[in-house]
């Protein structure tokens, strides 16, 4: 199983360019992993991108697995209250 690794910087001005990488890859994972490591620079764009993540592997029967987040994207996540969503 390869993880896909994020971009070091993912806002809202890269989100949607970032999304439209990540799709291709997370069609072909058959178990589908993200490692957040790289992320240096991130705001809630980060979440949503990984809740849309989330929601693309769940409609073909398959659980997300996001490894390596970094403390920003863990606090983020619980504070909008999907951090268990995520598996953070």
């Amino acid at each position: 199983m390869t993880a896909i690794a994020m971009p070091a910087r993912v806002t809202m001005s890269e989100a949607r360019a970032t999304l439209a990488q990540l799709q291709p890859l997370l069609q072909a994972a058959g178990a589908p992993v993200i490692d957040a490591s790289p992320l240096h620079e991130l705001d809630s764009a980060a979440v949503a991108l990984l809740l849309e993540c989330r929601r693309q592997a769940a409609a073909r029967g398959l659980q997300l697995q996001v490894t390596g987040a970094p403390t920003k994207l863990s606090q983020l996540a619980t504070l909008y209250g999907v951090a268990d969503l995520l598996g953070l």
